[in-house]
């Protein structure tokens, strides 16, 4: 038999790897009761966690087992499970597909898939399958927020000199963050030289992009005097207006400001006449000053 021939049987007899098409979805929370939060934790908030409950065709098959959601976890892993069955989902990681909803589901189901305390495998690109919406019972997120990353561990594993070590280095990297109570997803940081604050508005894009348009015709943009209207991140789907502030201004201070921007925002949602020309130039000049987290 020739070369050739038997070359082209060895091919023939290899099987072929499925190829996984990578879909782009950009409101992977849509249809979550607190999706706004849900953006604050994966682009915004550095150190926080809040309890899940799984479906119950999840607890059916794995057992009720407690999972925990984190904004970041050790080397930005997507999952880790704990000895005493603790699952932990990381949503700032480092792998992702277009879906980030796919991607976190297939991140818990392969979590609950090992033994406790087993390493966690994760595809970088999971392809079709359930996603959050489908392997959690949803609800509004019961949020705890942390100034270090001490949440991650096991009693007692702060006193190896290893992992000590890595937690200082993670814990450096934190900036302060507080969560308002003045507006859901509203978030106050403190970052060298400045502080902020960042909102993830809730409602559809065009809505909240006319709104802020008609308070910046009326001079109300703002969170009050020695404040500045910075820009918008567009993340998810949603908008998300920044502001800078003082930086030696506690962040208690700004509860009353943003409730009463707040109030502006709504009563600024319920207008209906078309922007004039004043409002449709904000407006060009607010999608100026926007910038896409993905």
């Amino acid at each position: 038999m020739s070369k050739r021939r038997k070359s082209q049987r060895a091919v023939e007899a290899t099987p072929k790897r499925e190829k996984v098409r990578d879909i782009f979805v950009p409101r992977p929370f849509e249809g979550l009761a607190d999706e706004p939060e849900w953006i604050a934790l994966r682009e915004l908030v550095p150190a926080a966690s809040a309890p899940l409950r799984l479906a119950p065709q999840l607890v059916e098959e794995y057992g009720d087992r407690p999972v925990v959601l984190a904004t970041v976890l050790p080397m930005a892993a997507p999952a880790m499970t704990k000895e005493d069955g603790r699952v932990f989902i990381g949503l700032q990681r480092h792998q992702q597909s277009g879906d980030v909803s796919r991607d976190l589901a297939d991140a818990l189901i392969s979590a609950l898939r090992v033994e406790p305390g087993q390493p966690v495998t994760v595809p970088p690109l999971p392809g079709p399958g359930p996603r959050l919406q489908d392997v959690l019972v949803d609800g509004p997120l019961e949020i705890s927020m942390h100034s270090g990353f001490d949440f991650w561990l096991d009693p007692g594993a702060a006193d190896d000199p290893n992992v000590q070590a890595s937690l200082e280095r993670a814990n450096a990297a934190i900036y302060p963050t507080v969560r308002l109570g003045a507006a859901k997803a509203a978030y106050w940081c403190q970052v060298p030289e400045k502080a902020h604050v960042r909102w993830v508005l809730p409602e559809d894009e065009d809505a909240a992009l006319d709104a802020l348009s008609r308070l910046s015709v009326a001079g109300t943009l703002t969170l009050g005097d020695d404040t500045r209207f910075a820009g918008m991140f567009r993340a998810h789907g949603r908008l998300v207006p920044v502001w800078d502030l003082p930086e030696d201004v506690a962040a208690a201070e700004w509860e009353g400001p943003v409730a009463e921007f707040a109030k502006r925002y709504a009563e600024a949602l319920e207008e209906s006449e078309p922007l004039d020309a004043a409002g449709r130039r904000a407006r060009h000049g607010l999608l100026g000053r926007q910038l896409t987290l993905r």
